[in-house]
């Protein structure tokens, strides 16, 4: 009810600005959660590539569910990226998600 588009008929006309804006929130969200998993001197010491991914998964999952791969995350910090990727096709996620899941496991395996 906060949002200013609260109340809006579907399909009404949002600004690009407002989009932006939103979308730069989701954004700001995703990378704090990805803080919280991780731990800032870790976070920190991924690769960008790495944190892309991270936040990509973030977005699609949220916190609760993206730390439940941990096997996944042991490998990450140990900069295992091959077998981070191996972990993260080894899940439901990959199986409901389909090709963007391949498409962010092979860019973790080319790190």
């Amino acid at each position: 009810e906060s949002d200013p588009e609260h109340g809006y008929d579907v399909g009404q006309p949002v600004s690009v600005e407002r989009v932006v804006e939103c979308f730069n929130s989701d954004l700001d969200v995703a990378v704090a959660e990805c803080v919280a998993l991780y731990g800032a001197e870790c976070w920190d010491g991924f690769p960008g590539e790495v944190q892309e991914i991270l936040v990509n998964m973030m977005f699609n999952l949220g916190r609760p569910r993206l730390s439940k791969f941990k096997n996944m995350h042991k490998h990450l910090q140990a900069g295992e990226w091959s077998h981070a990727a191996t972990e993260g096709r080894d899940s439901l996620w990959y199986k409901q998600v389909g090709n963007r899941a391949e498409r962010l496991m092979t860019r973790l395996e080319e790190v």
